[in-house]
């Protein structure tokens, strides 16, 4: 028997010869560590989710948001896009704004009964009769989505509610609101005004000023509401506003931030993928898919492209003039983390994955992700260091995750988890962030926490809502399903009885770190039969120069087997110099 002494030097030296050998890859540890790590993390989120929901019950129901430091409420819906808190209701005591935002999540969370209570209660109560001045955008997103997206899911046939309980009253609420927008459109171009009172319609001397987003993010929405209710106005009215809005376009095909609905001109050129311009590239592909009109991917794909044209530096976006391409801001902010998520979509995984590893950075660096960070000087925004629990970076690591089912993403939904329960989480709920430097809070628990940082985060760890279903979620995180009914119907020549087939080889399928789901660089894997072949990581992103020459770090991309940002060395070659 050897001594203790040499069986340590052996051991030592077997380590150093063979290190991969305890180097096992997470996606290998996946369905046993994985497993236990997204339970416990479900729990967690499960519990973040109703200490937010049961505080707006005790607290603020049926008014809109609760606020959680004072324990108290905001009627806040006339509030919301009206950053100078102008023509605010005398008499409006709210919409019960945060419970209609929380119904899919409810279900999602597998809490039927709480849901059917809920329904119940927004049937017998709500009304839209009020004399309130709203944001026609937020209160498309917020109100119309949460009520469309609930009906759709009360009427599922898994059977949501109680049968004999649920008669269309969602649909029915939502037809009404819905025919409340309409004289919002009522404009020579068809763009619809910003702002709409909900019981008088558009306000004299109303202003004429909207966003990209505004009058461009409205037909999902819409659009779902006109195949429900067999009337197609709404999605007619929201078409004609977004074809308008296509047609302003530079011969760059990007578009500004801000314009005149009444006489199309544009008044801010400078624009980005961020505030006022985000769900517009969002909604032309979502439309696509939920629609499957080729004209909206048309659209899109014009769109994207002078998105990585003229925004794109490296893994971050800036903005630029719509009439020459020309850089104007240099800015990161926090609505922009949506983007990766809707590459995913797009199937552009390496620049989702890049960008989203930088977002990850600075909250790492901050906590929680700040509403604006100068990217030119490195520095926060000197008056919009704020964080109010926005969704986005949860959203995108949850389709990143979907996409590559790589356990890191797993692990940023727990740092965002234990984040926002360390800075934000008070006795009544879940605080804004007035300072990201500070932590000091703010008195405001917005309505998109329940519908959206909630629920992308459970999604992430429990996926078991969208098992042989397939759904489309709005920009405010409401789900809606994906069916061939709403789809246009193609041409007969088009049609697969039509269709000519010509004899070809069978040609061997690539294999990809996405769809195999192994770890990144050495591994070799069969696939169906034919020869070994090395499999590219998920996230690995080449250099710029194939003999690895570099003069700066952009020229560098990300390593395959450390999912590391490569920089480039004095001597002018890239690699994980930073590591040695």
């Amino acid at each position: 028997m050897l001594p203790r002494k040499f069986i340590g030097a052996w051991m030592l030296v077997f380590l150093v010869i063979f290190p991969n050998i305890f180097n096992l890859c997470t996606s290998q540890l996946e369905p046993r560590w994985g497993v236990k790590k997204r339970h416990v993390m479900r729990k967690k989120v499960r519990k973040m989710f109703y200490h937010a929901y049961d505080n707006y019950m005790n607290y603020a129901f049926p008014h809109d948001e609760l606020k959680p430091i004072t324990k108290s409420f905001t009627d806040s819906l006339s509030e919301l896009g009206n950053l100078k808190l102008e023509h605010l209701p005398q008499h409006y005591k709210g919409s019960a704004l945060t419970l209609i935002e929380s119904l899919s999540s409810l279900l999602i969370l597998g809490n039927s009964t709480e849901f059917e209570r809920a329904v119940l209660w927004l049937s017998d109560n709500l009304t839209f009769d009020v004399d309130a001045r709203v944001n026609l955008f937020e209160c498309n997103i917020r109100v119309l989505g949460g009520l469309v997206s609930a009906h759709i899911l009360a009427t599922d046939s898994t059977n949501r509610l109680v049968h004999g309980v649920y008669e269309n009253q969602l649909l029915i609420l939502a037809e009404d609101l819905g025919k409340r927008f309409l004289p919002a459109f009522n404009t020579p171009t068809g763009l619809p005004y910003a702002w709409i009172n909900l019981k008088y319609g558009v306000m004299v001397d109303e202003t004429t000023e909207t966003s990209t987003s505004g009058c461009g993010s409205l037909i999902l929405e819409m659009g779902a509401l006109s195949r429900l209710t067999g009337d197609p106005t709404y999605e007619s009215v929201a078409i004609r506003a977004l074809r308008k809005l296509w047609s302003m376009r530079s011969s760059l095909n990007l578009l500004g931030t801000t314009l005149d609905v009444v006489t199309g001109d544009w008044i801010e050129y400078s624009s980005g993928i961020g505030a006022g311009v985000d769900s517009f590239y969002e909604y032309l592909f979502k439309a696509h898919i939920l629609f499957g009109k080729e004209e909206f991917w048309r659209m899109f794909h014009s769109a994207y492209l002078a998105v990585q044209k003229y925004f794109r530096h490296g893994p971050w976006y800036h903005e630029a003039d719509m009439r020459t391409g020309k850089a104007t801001y240099w800015q990161l902010t926090s609505l922009q983390a949506f983007w990766p998520g809707l590459q995913v979509l797009v199937g552009d995984i390496a620049a989702a994955n890049s960008s989203h590893r930088e977002f990850f950075h600075v909250w790492e660096k901050f906590g929680v992700l700040p509403e604006r960070y100068l990217l030119d000087h490195q520095m926060l925004h000197p008056t919009e260091k704020y964080y109010p629990l926005r969704p986005e970076l949860a959203e995108s690591t949850f389709y990143l995750y979907q996409a590559t089912k790589d356990s890191w993403y797993l692990k940023v939904g727990e740092s965002i988890v234990n984040s926002l329960n360390l800075y934000t989480k008070v006795e009544g709920g879940y605080a804004s962030i007035k300072d990201v430097t500070t932590k000091r809070l703010e008195d405001h628990q917005h309505s998109f926490f329940l519908a959206e940082t909630c629920k992308y985060l459970y999604l992430l760890f429990d996926d078991s809502f969208l098992v042989d279903r397939n759904y489309i979620f709005t920009t405010e995180g409401h789900p809606l399903p994906v069916l061939s009914d709403w789809h246009e119907r193609l041409p007969d020549t088009y049609l697969p009885t039509n269709w000519s087939f010509a004899q070809s080889e069978k040609q061997a399928r690539r294999a990809s770190a996405m769809s195999l789901q192994v770890c990144p660089a050495t591994t070799k894997v069969n696939s169906g039969g034919h020869d070994n072949q090395q499999v590219e990581s998920a996230c690995h992103i080449h250099d710029a120069r194939a003999d690895h020459r570099c003069f700066t770090d952009e020229d560098c991309g990300v390593d395959s087997t450390t999912c590391r940002r490569r920089s480039c060395s004095m001597a002018g070659y890239c690699g994980l110099w930073l590591l040695i």
